[in-house]
């Protein structure tokens, strides 16, 4: 008899603490997954050993990282394709916002080379401004709505395959908020929201940061839902030892693993004897090894396997598990046809301006990839913190909500640019620049700009840039420039003769069309004169003011994807000019510039080909409009300056590659120069070209590349050089 009662009461508490069963025949399995980045991928090991020992999972609650992998798992994507889809991830475009140069309007590529840095500071009657983070998750966020697009519709995150919450924090009282309702891929932004990393999201009224702020492993959330078993995954950093912390990053790096391990541990607390706690070995591990995915799922998947003892009493049957399956598979709620499109926007800008650049239509299925496209051609003008899209079911169908939030910090914004070059020589050019965009300055999109550029090559221009419609198809620019250019004069022997000084100053407007997104046309008069300051040695021009005045017709093509040290894409140009007295002139001459530059991938190296030549067609364009080729480049063995004439022409080709990674990466390659400078190109031919043969290696930064190369040329001279902000495009404009 005292064996039964022992045995009755062995099977009461068994019964109490593991089987407890919710309405079905099971115990209600919630699966809480804590905040960590990149090491946030061990919990997709952990759900592969889930599936091989065929335990379903009833609610998922996540934190940061974890809300990420528990949203894919819980809408009902496989754990084979979650895995595949962190591996194939541009873990790097996630942690910036600039959706790339080829989404600029190439008015703005023009300006790329001279003013590179924007550093994201507003300008206003107030003073300077900054945004809420070094990212405003613009890239971000396409990515998590093309993660989530199957469940885009969902509304209630309990409708998932599997319900789910993410957990965030409030930025104002530090309190978790608990999101099970909205867009699921806001959801997940704001879980992950990390602060001054990322900009706060706004939703329901409230900013939200990263939930690990306040619950980084969220049991008492899981709790709440229901869950009679609590399978807990912890990936939260340990806190270093005294040793470790002599450096002020790791410092403020404690601090921050503090926060979060204090609220990590109170909820371990809460965890019960029938719960099961998972902690892979993640040492060594960091939250910025986004690029370890398929180490970081065999560890987590190492770590659940570890636990197979206490998981193996949740295990269903072969039948039930088939079930489960298909109900994980047929819950997607994919948008079907487009019923109505929205405008979300706090825009100084008229609705039309955001309207007329989506193609989507109405009536026709959802083409994501045209619509991140537009989108991306829309942030690229640099009026919006981020702009989005949102998908909401209605009575007639899938409504498309286009979001765009305008920057906090605008609408006058700041660029910065430098740019270096030594022939260790003697030639040493070295300036540095600022501009102010004042932006939205009408409905249609005006905007006012000025730069200034200080150093060897002193620069002034103020513009004003006025689009005729909404889609700036059209648009009209006037604008006024000063400039000032030292070069050389170099006799026939390689001598340096004199040196000379130009300053041009010239009124120019333009009447302009876009042609797509990476063309542009533009018919414009310039008027103004040049004055020919300094002559050092022997005397090459005379002395005065040259008056200037033409008519320009320049047709651009520029879908390259960087300005500096571009890997794909091509930029292809012409410009014809008309100097006549009765436009202004004191010359009288035709000439025409073309360029065409071409990049790509070939057998793992980047191969980048240049065409370039300049052409007096009829009359005497003066020295003002000589051709200087020579320096970086441009002919890299000779002088900047020493190669000049009416008439010129040059081909290069150089190969390089790449080392060190996606985050730090380095180059280095080889190239190939040719060309030369004319009176007139009847004399031109092969046997009077110059060729530059050169090695070069470098250091891609956000001045543009920092590069060291060595060139030698068909004269047996040798030079090198230190430059920094080179830029191919440069010698068109």
């Amino acid at each position: 008899m005292p064996i039964l009662l022992l045995a009755a009461a062995c099977i009461a508490f068994f019964s109490s603490t593991v089987t407890a069963k919710p309405a079905g025949d099971r115990p209600k399995v919630g699966l809480v997954l804590s905040g960590g980045g990149a090491k946030g991928m061990a919990h997709v090991g952990v759900l592969r050993v889930l599936e091989e020992m065929r335990i379903p999972v009833d609610l998922v609650v996540g934190t940061s990282a974890g809300s990420a992998v528990g949203a894919l798992y819980a809408s009902g994507m496989p754990v084979e394709e979650i895995e595949q889809r962190f591996i194939d991830l541009d873990w790097v475009s996630s942690f910036r916002d600039d959706p790339g140069r080829a989404y600029k309007p190439v008015r703005r590529k023009q300006e790329d080379w001279r003013f590179p840095v924007v550093p994201g500071i507003g300008v206003r009657l107030d003073g300077l401004h900054v945004g809420g983070g070094i990212i405003a998750g613009q890239n971000l966020g396409f990515i998590l709505n093309e993660l989530t697009r199957d469940a885009a519709l969902v509304e209630d995150f309990d409708q998932l395959a599997i319900p789910f919450r993410a957990v965030a924090t409030d930025l104002e009282t530090g309190e978790q908020v608990v999101l099970g309702s909205g867009n699921l891929s806001e959801a997940i932004r704001a879980s992950m929201s990390i602060p001054g990393v990322y900009a706060p999201v706004k939703l329901n009224g409230r900013l939200l940061v990263d939930g690990g702020i306040a619950n980084n492993l969220p049991v008492t959330v899981a709790r709440d839902l229901g869950a009679d078993i609590v399978i807990a995954v912890d990936i939260t950093d340990p806190l270093l030892k005294a040793e470790d912390l002599q450096e002020a990053f790791s410092v403020v790096g404690q601090l921050t693993t503090m926060m979060t391990r204090m609220n990590t541990d109170d909820q371990l607390a809460r965890l019960e004897e029938q719960d099961v706690l998972i902690r892979p070995d993640l040492e060594g591990r960091t939250s910025a090894d986004f690029y370890d995915a398929p180490i970081l799922f065999e560890l987590g998947a190492t770590s659940a396997r570890s636990h197979a003892s206490e998981l193996r009493h949740l295990n269903v049957s072969h039948e039930r598990w088939t079930r489960f399956r298909e109900s994980m598979n047929k819950s997607g709620l994919a948008p079907g046809h487009i019923a109505r499109i929205e405008v979300d926007h706090n825009s100084r800008l008229a609705g039309e301006f955001l309207r007329s650049r989506i193609r989507q239509e109405t009536g026709q299925p959802l083409d994501v990839d045209a619509l991140e496209d537009d989108l991306k051609r829309i942030y690229g003008l640099g009026y919006y913190e981020t702009v989005s899209y949102s998908l909401s079911p209605s009575s007639e169908g899938t409504v498309l909500t286009i979001q765009a939030l305008e920057k906090s910090w605008g609408p006058n914004y700041l660029a910065f640019g430098l740019n270096y070059e030594d022939n260790f020589d003697g030639e040493t050019r070295f300036n540095v620049g600022a501009a102010l965009r004042m932006t939205e300055l009408n409905d249609l999109g005006g905007e006012w700009r000025t730069g200034v550029q200080l150093g060897t090559e002193p620069y002034v221009r103020t513009e004003w840039f006025q689009p005729l419609d909404y889609g700036y198809e059209r648009y009209v620019i006037t604008g006024a420039e000063y400039s000032r250019n030292s070069f050389s004069v170099f006799g026939d022997d390689g001598e340096r003769n004199a040196e000379v000084d130009v300053t041009s100053r010239q009124f120019d407007l333009a009447l302009g069309m876009e042609l797509g997104g990476n063309g542009d046309v533009r018919f414009g008069y310039s008027r103004g004169y040049a004055t020919v300051d300094e002559q050092i040695g022997a005397p090459v021009a005379p002395s005065g003011s040259i008056h200037q005045g033409g008519l320009n017709l320049q047709l651009v093509h520029d879908s390259l994807n960087d300005s500096f040290y571009p890997q794909s894409g091509g930029f292809a140009g012409i410009r014809g000019r008309v100097e006549r007295e009765s436009l202004g002139s004191d010359r009288h001459f035709d000439s025409v510039t073309g360029m065409g530059l071409g990049t790509g991938s070939w057998r793992g190296f980047t191969m980048t080909g240049l065409l370039y030549a300049h052409a007096v067609t009829r009359g005497e364009p003066g020295i003002e409009n000589t051709v200087r080729l020579g320096g970086f480049r441009r002919l890299s063995a000779y002088a900047p300056g020493e190669i000049t004439g009416e008439n010129a022409a040059m081909a290069s080709l150089f190969a390089s590659q790449e080392f060190g990674g996606p985050l730090v990466p380095w180059f280095a390659g080889i190239g190939f120069e040719t060309g030369n400078a004319w009176e007139s190109f009847d004399d031109a031919s092969w046997s009077n070209t110059v060729r530059s043969w050169s090695a070069f290696a470098g250091v891609d930064t956000f001045l543009g590349p920092v590069q060291f190369a060595t060139a030698y040329n068909n004269e047996d001279n040798w030079t090198a050089y230190l430059n920094i902000g080179f830029s191919f495009t440069q010698l068109f404009y």
